[in-house]
């Protein structure tokens, strides 16, 4: 019978499989980063405008319109493909039949048709918005507002 040897406890550890998972974690980080943004790319008119004061607890109801003309709806955090007026309509008078005192507010491109912003906020209207906001961005400088 042999003698029973005793082995010394192994004290270190393989770090590399750890390592290979935390470099492939990280590139898919860095390429599904990106796709997280949501909203529409809209050039928005400059103005010098007084921010209107707003309802915090209430998230306003945000109707985009981009280059091309397309509709899209956004409720809190929650974007949406491009609609038709008829589907904006739809929408809109849902939100606002569960909270009738919501703000609606319009992100209009500045390349876009006047046109297609009064229809939008027209369709706003028919839909139970009571008043409707333009969103522009601030021209004066930093150091006036």
């Amino acid at each position: 019978m042999m003698p029973a040897t005793r082995r010394k406890p192994m004290s270190e550890i393989n770090v590399v499989p750890y390592i290979d998972v935390m470099l492939v974690l990280l590139v898919i980080f860095m390429v599904t980063a990106p796709m997280l943004t949501q909203g529409v790319k809209v050039d928005l008119p400059d103005t010098t405008a007084d921010p209107i004061q707003t309802q915090k607890e209430v998230a306003p109801v945000i109707v985009s319109v981009d280059t091309n003309g397309a509709y899209f709806l956004e409720v809190g955090d929650k974007g949406s493909d491009p609609m038709s007026l008829p589907e904006i309509r739809d929408q809109v008078a849902k939100v606002l039949a569960g909270r009738p005192d919501g703000e609606v507010l319009v992100r209009g491109d500045e390349y876009v048709d006047y046109g297609v912003v009064v229809r939008l906020m027209s369709t706003l209207q028919s839909a139970g918005a009571t008043s409707v906001g333009l969103i522009t961005e601030d021209t004066s400088p930093p150091d006036a507002r």
